[in-house]
């Protein structure tokens, strides 16, 4: 029992050090090939203030909670219309880092480098944000689904609006290619917030049919992603 538990964790962390690298490796040609150079600080520093926050909180959650890093590996969405959402999503979450790439290459933005410092400084907060979500929830999977003993989460960020992750997403891909230096690469943060109603919608669905106190909790709280606006 304990050799099935040892191979367990080690497939986790074969599977997250695995995606980790990936990552990386993804925003790596993605700013840099589209690019056409290395000089690029923006860049540069936007994967600075990921790869810090991003590692140090694998490592606490692998010692304290590494049930959550499974939840998190999940990526089959069992519902149609979050299959759906994900499809047609995949290509706005794409071009909000490829095209500040080709922004940078063909100089179509000039944005100035104080705004950039701002929107990185901006996303850095976004980023944080969602990972005080995860410590506040550790049911927060990547894809919908509810399990036998979930309970609903009503303390820290899940107090003011109901899915706070995806505020947090929200708030973190909002100003991800004005920390790029592309104002162009801002059209498509629109459909990513389009894209994060839709699933919060058919997920609500999802949470007040098979949560237990999830209807209670919605009457309570008001506001699904911005408080005083929706």
């Amino acid at each position: 029992m304990m050799q099935d538990q040892d191979m367990d964790i080690k497939g986790l962390k074969f599977i997250v050090i695995s995606r980790f690298i990936l990552v990386f490796v993804f925003l790596g040609l993605a700013f840099f090939l589209t690019a056409g150079t290395f000089n690029y600080w923006q860049a540069w520093a936007y994967i600075v203030i990921l790869f810090i926050p991003m590692l140090t909180f694998l490592l606490y959650m692998f010692k304290h909670n590494p049930k959550f890093l499974e939840r998190r590996m999940r990526t089959r969405e069992k519902r149609k219309q979050q299959k759906i959402i994900q499809l047609v999503g995949l290509a706005p979450f794409l071009l909000v880092y490829i095209l500040p790439g080709l922004d940078k290459r063909f100089g179509w933005s000039k944005v100035p480098e104080g705004l950039s410092i701002a929107g990185l400084a901006m996303v850095l907060f976004g980023y944080l944000f969602i990972l005080y979500v995860f410590l506040t929830n550790s049911y927060a999977s990547r894809v919908v689904e509810v399990e036998k003993e979930q309970k609903v989460i009503t303390t820290g960020p899940y107090s003011i609006v109901r899915h706070p992750m995806y505020t947090g997403t929200i708030f973190f891909y909002g100003v991800t290619p004005l920390a790029l230096g592309s104002y162009w690469g801002m059209i498509f943060t629109v459909f990513i917030v389009i894209i994060l109603v839709f699933r919060t919608l058919d997920e609500e669905k999802e949470l007040i049919e098979n949560l237990e106190g999830y209807r209670e909790y919605a009457q309570k709280v008001k506001y699904r992603l911005i408080p005083g606006l929706w």
